[in-house]
């Protein structure tokens, strides 16, 4: 019998603590270390952090201890404002040390040739070349529904005018008030110009998941055009990061189109709200997490996939559970595939092992 993969998952928030359950109760991967990024939760069981049983596993802040586990794979979900500008030193030391690395937190490079820092990507890329090993980033939106699922979803197209993919979301649960606030805008009046508003920055975000159904689908994308939207509410709304005050932004909507043969081809949209009835004039879903994929052409196809069980009914629970699933599935595929930067078009289908156990 193969000997379980030896796994270190690297933060304990949401998806991290959803990983280190999987993992602990998975006969093929190995729990052997759980990094944390405050002194107070260091020396604290990796279980108890995460909402469960002990582990005895005792969890860390001190990187070179859990390298000097030599894991064959790290689940990397730290967040926070940071993101890449704090997580790539981490992914070059252990990519050097010849750790695979499945990530959640960099969903800029669920296509690594589209990544927005070319210095960076190079430098990824040495370091999984130093030390034979891969990376591979993924999750729900995007890393499946804004492109994988509508790539399999065209196996059935025999032609394409446009592709369109979109998330319609009920956001009132996500706890990070930078992100929310200062990054995306919500809470604060039309005028406040929020990260999204930066020149280039929507493009940016989301031109990965177009790059990769561009070459999925063996198109040339020529131009990628990024357009922000916001509506306000007309109420208070209590969210998981504070209160939304009326008068202030409820609702965001991002578009991004690439151009393929002088029209739209492929679209990825985005619709996050505080509360269902902000933004009426806006699509909407009975449901607090959908995935569309609409494709026109022939033929026709419209999927919807929703997650959780109905409204109010942990959708959003659910959206965290599906993006960890999304690298913890992948870690046995990531660690047998070539080293290097991987998307999902250089691995099969990440076909969850022992999910009925």
């Amino acid at each position: 019998m193969t000997s379980p993969l030896r796994t270190v998952v690297w933060s304990t928030g949401g998806v991290g603590s959803i990983a280190i359950d999987a993992i602990s109760k998975r006969p093929d991967l190995e729990l052997v270390g759980v990094w944390v990024h405050s002194e107070e939760k260091a020396g604290k069981d990796a279980g108890v952090l995460a909402g469960g049983e002990p582990l005895g596993i005792t969890a860390t802040n001190d990187a070179d201890a859990l390298i000097a586990l030599k894991p064959d794979c790290v689940v990397y979900a730290a967040s926070g404002p940071e993101r890449d500008a704090g997580a790539v030193p981490d992914y070059l030391r252990l990519l050097e040390a010849g750790i695979n690395v499945v990530s959640t937190t960099s969903t800029t490079l669920i296509y690594p040739p589209a990544y927005y820092s070319p210095e960076w990507r190079a430098q990824l890329e040495q370091a999984a070349k130093q030390g034979d090993a891969s990376f591979y980033a993924s999750g729900i939106f995007p890393g499946f529904g804004s492109d994988q699922l509508a790539l399999l979803l065209s196996t059935q197209s025999k032609k394409i005018e446009c592709l369109t993919v979109s998330e319609i979301a009920l956001n009132d649960h996500y706890p990070v008030a930078d992100i929310m606030m200062n990054g995306m805008g919500f809470g604060h009046p039309l005028d406040f110009e929020p990260m999204l508003k930066t020149p280039g920055f929507v493009e940016m975000a989301w031109k990965a998941p177009i790059y990769l159904m561009a070459e999925g689908l063996g198109v040339e994308v020529t131009e990628v055009r990024g357009s922000l939207d916001r509506q306000l509410t007309n109420r208070d709304i209590e969210v998981a990061f504070g209160t939304i005050k009326a008068g202030t932004c409820g609702a965001v909507r991002t578009r991004v189109a690439g151009v393929v043969d002088g029209r739209e081809a492929i679209v990825v949209e985005h619709i996050i709200r505080m509360a269902r009835d902000v933004a009426p004039d806006w699509p909407t879903s009975e449901f607090d997490a959908t995935y569309r994929v609409d494709i026109i052409g022939d033929p026709d196809i419209h999927c919807a996939m929703n997650l959780g069980d109905a409204v109010g009914h942990g959708a959003g629970n659910a959206a965290m559970a599906a993006t960890a699933m999304r690298v913890v599935n992948a870690i046995p595929y990531v660690v047998e595939a070539p080293a290097g930067l991987l998307s999902s078009l250089d691995l099969p289908n990440t076909l969850p092992r022992h999910a009925f156990d």
